[in-house]
């Protein structure tokens, strides 16, 4: 059962008064709804009209609330069970462009629909896949998920007026004033101001914009047109497939994957004070929940969903994780799929507000990266993994130029740092681990000195390994207590210990051999009173140690010899 952290207001389980619920919800919604780009900027790239750029956002909205809801579903095989809502994603811009260009609305929604399918099929062998995702791979992708953000988030915080000359620069104030709202609300207020923080942020920024001219009386009107009640669905085009389509379908798909990887170890993250490595059947269950809802996506007319970074930073900023919020999320987005004048709203928010909000929630989510990655030792292969691929990542960025003659095929690749720096972070961590040796072994004395020495043999092997810290100096207490015990009890006949230390990214295992008596493993200790007099009663107790400090213990005896095998969970 995860433990609550200290710092989390409304943790997973938790159930906030109703009121609560509603305002946390609408306040999510609104980072929901800066997403609602990306179908209105495919349509009008392709030459589309507005009403079907609003079909496709509404019905964006459909299938993003569905998903919410089945992401928070604490049982069943689908939904990782986290407040983890869905949102229109980023990683299948340039694939559902492509497919725009080559075939219009039918096509982007058949293949939207492929992908959902494609991903799906993959959560089932996710939970197999664990060494393909070290902390270091998911921290980086998290951090990844941020850093990508930065750039959208700056365009739209220096965003101004363009009919007002002599304003070029309030867009960045107003995107300032809207970020300086929200961070002081989240550092210097606690309860309800800080459980609101965004939304407030957001509103006071909101009003900032429409006091200074930034929202126009066409934006207004834009609203006021809007119907309360509509039925967009029935609008459908339909839907149409292009085999050609299917590799960068595959490389956006995989993008969206790795994203939702990190995201949903992120949530587990930030629901445990004890947390220590990704839980891949619960991941398992995410991606499907995720390839589902990008499924639903395509065949009701909406664009590809994929779990929200932005969002779960911002539950990090306001202390508010529970999954019940999530279900808050998900029911109003349907409610706004519904009502067109409703989702305008969200629709016409300024730009500024947009970015002094993204940078907000993105902070949290660039730091929780940082602390996945540091949460293993990082030998110089993992270091080599971290550093190339946030370089390569960032490169995309900094010198896109640098691309632009690559093959039509793998192009989608490098259309985002994040997908640069995840994939390449996949392929390094591959490559790196082949030729590492995952185990060592070493001869130790049957003297008072084998205990110093074993413990340094094991950190030593535990630094180039990079496992743990603290899993190594668990498995050093246990080795130190269990050579003690050998030796200084006298139950090394003759020759020496022979120990085996092997590592394998889910555990730390040992393996001592020696001639001599065996290892009692009791499950109680002895008497109090027996210890001091009774030297088998020291073995009895030592034993009984050993079995506390290891998740496993074991003893065997092979002719001659006696084997004891210890293992640590990693």
């Amino acid at each position: 059962m995860p433990q609550k952290p200290a710092n989390v207001i409304f943790g997973l389980a938790d159930k906030p008064p109703l009121g609560t619920t509603v305002f946390l919800g609408f306040q999510h919604v609104c980072l929901v709804a800066i997403s609602l780009v990306f179908p209105a900027l495919l349509i009008y790239e392709t030459g589309g009209s507005p009403e079907q750029a609003g079909f496709m956002i509404d019905m964006s909205l459909l299938a993003g609330g569905l998903g919410a809801i089945m992401q928070s579903l604490p049982r069943g095989p689908v939904g990782c069970g986290y407040f983890c809502p869905q949102v229109c994603g980023p990683s299948f811009w340039a694939a559902s462009l492509a497919a725009a260009k080559m075939g219009g609305l039918p096509l982007v929604l058949g293949m939207t629909a492929v992908a959902g399918l494609i991903e799906s099929i993959f959560s089932r062998f996710m939970h197999k896949l664990r060494g393909l995702f070290p902390p270091e791979v998911i921290g980086l992708i998290v951090a990844l998920v941020g850093i990508t953000v930065i750039r959208t988030a700056m365009n739209s915080l220096t965003a101004s007026d363009p009919q007002a000359e002599a304003f070029a620069h309030h867009g960045l104030l107003i995107g300032l004033f809207t970020l300086g709202v929200m961070i002081a609300l989240n550092i210097w207020t606690k309860g309800n101001l800080r459980l609101f923080c965004s939304l407030i942020g957001m509103a006071a920024g909101y009003g900032l914009s429409i006091a200074s001219g930034l929202v126009h009386q066409e934006h207004m009107l834009h609203v006021g047109q809007q119907p309360w009640i509509d039925l967009p669905v029935l609008d459908h085009p339909g839907l149409a497939f292009d085999c050609s389509l299917i590799l960068p379908l595959v490389v956006a798909t995989l993008c969206s994957t790795l994203k939702t990887v990190g995201d949903i170890t992120t949530c587990q993250k930030i629901n445990d004070e004890q947390w220590k490595r990704p839980d891949m059947t619960n991941i398992k269950k995410g991606i499907l929940a995720d390839g589902l809802t990008c499924l639903t996506a395509g065949v009701v007319g909406g664009f590809g969903q994929s779990t929200s970074s932005s969002n779960i930073g911002l539950s990090i900023a306001t202390g508010a994780t529970s999954r019940v919020i999530g279900v808050a999320v998900g029911a109003i987005m349907i409610v706004m799929s519904l009502c067109p004048k409703l989702a305008a709203v969200f629709t016409v928010m300024p730009r500024p507000v947009m970015g002094g909000t993204l940078l907000f929630a993105m902070s949290f989510m660039v730091v929780a990266g940082v602390q996945i990655i540091t949460s293993r030792m990082l030998d110089s292969r993992k270091t080599f993994v971290v550093g190339l691929s946030l370089i390569i990542g960032l490169s995309v960025d900094i010198t896109p130029q640098v691309y632009e003659g690559l093959p039509e095929a793998i192009r989608p690749i490098f259309g985002s740092s994040l997908s640069a720096g995840a994939i390449c972070a996949v392929f390094l961590n591959l490559v790196f681990r082949l030729g590492l040796r995952k185990s060592a072994q070493t001869a130790l004395p049957a003297t008072a000195q084998a205990q110093g020495e074993a413990v340094a043999f094991l950190k030593r092997q535990g630094a180039a390994w990079g496992a743990r810290a603290e899993v190594i100096n668990r498995a050093a207490a246990g080795l130190s207590e269990l050579v003690e015990l050998l030796t200084l009890h006298g139950m090394v006949r003759q020759g020496g210990i022979d120990v085996q230390a092997s590592f394998d990214e889910l555990s730390v295992s040992l393996k001592l051999s020696y001639a001599g008596q065996a290892v009692e493993l009791p499950p109680a200790p002895p008497e109090a009173s027996t210890i001091l007099e009774d030297q088998l009663a020291q073995r009895r107790l030592g034993g009984f140690l050993i079995g506390k400090y290891a998740d496993q213990v074991e003893v065997a005896r092979r002719g001659e010899i006696n084997e004891v095998r210890l293992r640590w969970e990693h």
